[in-house]
């Protein structure tokens, strides 16, 4: 029990330090504000602490991450919005190293104020609440059903004992987490908003300029070589960056089984009544940033048999919709993705026999006590690597980008999301060099951190990387395919870039030749009816066969193209596997309709630049590698040959309209099938397309002109007896009868004649905003004239 005189002191310092901190806009009074909650905290016990952690903590973190500012105390739960304000923001984008120094030594895992957080939650002082709305958008559609909220602990471990009902209004639940989850929380949320609010001023700009296409297509430069540099040197001064490799150094053990953690600090010495383990603690770090970063908005959040097995049913698609990810989160995703990967890079790399019986397996500065030994839990054990638990998190995360990015965005995201993947199918590159930068600013000198005998790695492919390229083939296979569609789809807006996209994962799927066979192996197996091959490599991977149906079925479930978006996927896409098929919708045509489309958006430029016709010979000399054969296949364009034709078109247009399957509905012009853009009303555009297709379907405008039903003619025989006209409704109807006759043969003749040019209706057209602004107009006006008049 503390004395009266301390509770009161602390309880009036933690609430002036809440008032210093809202009042701390400049680096010198940030700066002065951490030395005085590092001193507070010093002095202070655990019980003392109390205070600050309830008054002062969420102050605390409402300006790190520059949400809305609280005027009393305590302060409201931080908006959504982020202002530009935040002190990590600040430090971020000032050339003051001094004061990124000094919010990375608040917030570091060896810092005081993690070391109160561990004593605080020991012995459990103190409980947030977190706000619903600021969790993962599918958690958030759970918790708020009755029906759901109640089995999220058992399909999310992460949230077991942390969803309790709220005790003012039973109906709904909580989240209540202890300070280090509330703090975890808020750490992975703040890009997710940061990427929202900067989505959202995006498209307001956009929107209130002019709908010009070369208005975005600009935009797509976000990829060339300067904002590479850019990305690079953001990455390396990124205070949010730096934080995030430090706590993933600290709490999330990227070595085998038995080994102790490297990076170890005194908050690992967490109480087992807190977390259980080490290994706990790391599980919840992990899942906390794959379902922020990768799940998030995804409608199929959790793999279809944990469902099944629950008897859960998501209704998510219809609330979440076809949605990309967030944007933005391009370069948290790839430190976060390449640091686990380099679990999977150290067991094949025999790193296991590294004698670690003086020192931790990466080498810090300072002393480590073998007390602080702490066993891997079974958990991991089993697993043996991070990479099975991003797997299909990822997969679907950067499948979701290509397939859900809308025509008119800015390509700076998908370029990131690019660089995730590329990064994340060649671990072999990865090696403890990659951190370098951050090792020094982590350990605060240039001392080499690193172990020296992991500095003799491999920096392409081997055998022993098979097991990684088995357990992730559909990222060297049929995420390839859906790429393919994504590069035929934004071509138009760069083609130079995006030829440039390609020939880096071709480049990487043919880098070895071993790679290459494996890849060609596995295909031949997942195709084969036959049990037993003649060759032994082959037999060997029948059996991975059933997991890699069971992944595609998994990994991209509900996963296909929306209503008009121009994508190429088909009915039954995620049933087989069509890099190595040899019809129309196989990957060399694809690519080799790629390259002619390419070839000829380049030569059709203002200026054909030497470099840009170089990346189209290096396309077709790695197509040419990785299919066998010669580079370019003939296209087929005799008129008894047009059929396959019609099929290679229809990959590229929507295989939806309305309700009906548009299998057959074939239009000549790009125009009809492009993406709806946002100068058209989507769903009008949609039910003009349907009326369009159903159009050309009654008029067969959707087939060739038959020349022999042209040439015939039809004549009607008159009787020889005389007919005789009487009265004026025998004149009528027979003038009416010649009208008629007139308009079906001048119908027919158009008919005829739009059939024969290959001509279609297009009421797309008319599903224009300007368009569909001067119709409305027009009948406001006409309805206000009218009124008028009947009031006079």
């Amino acid at each position: 029990m503390l004395p009266h005189s301390y509770a009161v002191d602390s309880l009036s310092r933690s609430q002036d330090l809440a008032s210093a901190i809202l009042a701390s806009t400049t680096p010198s009074q940030i700066s002065a504000t951490c030395a005085s909650i590092d001193f507070f905290l010093q002095s202070h016990s655990p019980d003392q602490s109390r205070h600050f952690f309830s008054i002062t903590f969420p102050v605390l973190i409402c300006k790190l991450f520059g949400f809305d500012d609280a005027s009393s105390l305590p302060p409201p739960p931080p908006s959504q919005k982020p202002p530009s304000n935040g002190w990590v923001e600040l430090a971020s984008q000032s050339s003051l190293p001094d004061l990124s120094s000094k919010i990375f030594s608040l917030l570091s895992p060896n810092g005081t104020l993690m070391n109160s957080i561990s004593a605080v939650d020991r012995h459990s002082l103190v409980k947030y609440v977190f706000p619903v709305e600021r969790l993962p958008e599918w958690v958030r559609f759970m918790l708020s059903n009755e029906k759901y909220f109640r089995v999220i602990s058992d399909l999310c471990p992460f949230f077991k004992g942390k969803v309790k009902e709220d005790a003012v209004q039973g109906s709904l639940c909580q989240i209540q987490l202890n300070v280090f989850e509330y703090y975890l929380f808020w750490f992975a949320y703040y890009p997710v908003c940061k990427g929202n609010s900067e989505n959202l001023d995006s498209n307001s700009v956009k929107r209130s300029s002019k709908f010009r296409l070369e208005n975005w297509t600009r935009s797509i430069r976000g990829f060339s070589g300067s904002s590479k540099r850019e990305m690079e040197q953001k990455f390396e001064g990124n205070l949010y960056i730096q934080l995030l490799y430090a706590y993933l150094r600290a709490f999330v053990p990227i070595f085998d089984l038995g080994a102790h953690q490297p990076y170890r600090s005194s908050i690992l010495n967490y109480s087992l009544k807190c977390d259980g383990s080490v290994i706990v603690r790391a599980e919840l770090l992990v899942n906390v940033f794959v379902h922020y970063w990768l799940v998030d908005n995804d409608f199929s959040p959790l793999p279809v048999n944990v469902c099944k097995s629950f008897g859960v049913s998501f209704p998510f698609r219809s609330m979440l919709g076809e949605i990309p990810p967030t944007s933005g989160l391009g370069e948290v995703v790839k430190l976060f993705v390449k640091y686990l990967n380099l679990s999977s890079v150290m067991s094949t790399d025999g790193f296991d026999n590294i004698e670690c019986n003086e020192s931790p397996r990466w080498r810090v500065s300072g002393g480590f006590d073998s007390a602080d030994l702490v066993s891997l839990s079974p958990s991991v054990c089993s697993v043996g690597s991070w990479n099975s638990w991003i797997q299909r998190p990822l997969y679907r995360f950067i499948l979701r980008t290509f397939l859900f990015s809308p025509v008119g965005t800015s390509m700076k995201n998908t370029s990131q999301v690019f660089s995730v993947w590329v990064s994340y199918m060649e671990p072999w590159t990865i090696s403890l060099d990659d951190f370098a930068e951050l090792d020094v600013v982590i350990n605060g000198s240039s001392k080499d951190v690193r172990n020296h005998e992991t500095e003799s790695q491999n920096s392409g492919y081997s055998p022993v990387r098979q097991a990684f390229v088995l357990s992730n083939f559909l990222y060297y296979s049929s995420l390839f395919m859906h790429f393919i569609g994504f590069a035929h789809k934004f071509l138009h807006t760069d083609p130079e870039v995006i030829a440039q996209m390609v020939l880096k994962v071709i480049s990487l799927l043919t880098s070895s030749k071993e790679l290459v066979d494996l890849i060609k192996n596995v295909d031949v197996v997942f195709h084969s009816k036959q049990a037993v091959s003649s060759k032994s490599a082959l037999n060997s991977l029948y059996r991975i066969v059933p997991s890699i149906r069971e992944q595609l079925k998994d990994w991209e479930d509900g996963l296909c193209e929306s209503d008009a978006d121009g994508s190429f996927l088909h009915e039954n896409w995620n049933k087989d596997l069509k890099l190595f098929s040899d019809g129309e919708d196989g990957g060399q045509r694809l690519l080799q309709l790629f390259i002619l489309r390419s070839e000829a958006e380049l030569q059709g430029g203002d200026i054909a630049h030497a470099h840009s016709l170089q990346i189209i010979d290096s396309l077709k000399e790695k197509v040419s590698y990785l299919f066998g054969g010669s580079t370019m296949k003939p296209i087929p364009i005799s008129p008894e040959l047009r059929q396959p034709q019609h099929t290679r078109d229809e990959l590229f247009k929507p295989r939806r309209v309305g309700n009906q399957t548009s299998a057959n509905v074939t239009y000549k012009g790009d125009w009809m099938k492009r993406p709806i853009s946002d100068v058209e009303v989507a769903w009008l555009a949609k039910l003009l397309i349907w009326l369009s297709s159903w159009l050309n379907e009654s008029l067969g405008l959707d087939r060739p002109e038959d020349n022999d039903v042209g040439s015939k003619w039809f004549y009607v025989n008159i009787p020889g007896d005389a007919v005789n006209l009487n009265g004026s409704g025998e004149i009528v109807k027979t003038l009416v009868c010649l009208i008629g006759s007139w308009l079906l043969m001048m119908g027919t003749t158009t008919t005829r004649l739009m059939r024969k040019h290959g001509l279609r209706i297009n009421l797309r057209v008319l599903a224009s905003k300007k368009v569909v602004m001067v119709l409305l107009i027009f009948v406001v006006f006409s309805a206000l004239k009218k009124a008028c008049g009947l009031f006079h």
